[in-house]
């Protein structure tokens, strides 16, 4: 019974944690992997006691699964692989409207990595996960007026590195 009561509360949360595990990884691959570690650690923290606000607690597990792996990360070297497999394959269908939606995609993506860690992590829990400054005061443990002002500057920031990108597009 209570791991279907997990399994309800991670669905109804799943979204929120694969957007801020997309803002706190560099590529998709791994992404999916930090929302599976999150599940994981979140299954057995479930079990051990079932939190009382599921969400702020989902986006804690995946803030620290996160810095684990940059930890892990920045202790051994990378291997380097083809960024882009099968890129000579044709399309099935045209492709002009996603490749332009992309563009602005991979700019902000760009553009949010380009920003302090710190500045990353309040804007992408507040813009895009949708918690307020206080929850995301004590989901990272910084004063909410600190956490304001990391999501200001990084609002600021991200302006002056959007224009650099596209002038007067975006």
């Amino acid at each position: 019974m209570a791991d279907e009561q997990f399994q309800q509360a991670l669905l109804d949360h799943l979204d929120m944690l694969y957007n801020l595990a997309r803002r706190l990884t560099w590529t998709r691959p791994e992404a999916e992997d930090l929302v599976q570690e999150t599940c994981v650690r979140a299954l057995r923290g479930w079990r051990r006691q079932p939190p009382d606000q599921v969400r702020p607690w989902l986006a804690t597990i995946c803030l620290n699964a996160a810095r684990s792996a940059y930890r892990h990360r920045d202790a051994r070297p990378m291997e380097v692989l083809d960024p882009d497999p099968g890129l000579d394959l044709a399309a099935p269908a045209d492709t002009e409207a996603a490749a332009l939606s992309n563009v602005t995609g991979a700019a902000v993506h760009e553009a949010l990595w380009r920003l302090t860690p710190a500045q990353r992590e309040a804007v992408t829990l507040m813009d895009l996960c949708g918690f307020t400054a206080t929850q995301v005061a004590r989901l990272i443990g910084a004063p909410r007026g600190t956490v304001l002002a990391r999501v200001h500057r990084g609002h600021k920031r991200l302006a002056e590195l959007l224009e650099e990108v596209a002038p007067g597009d975006l």
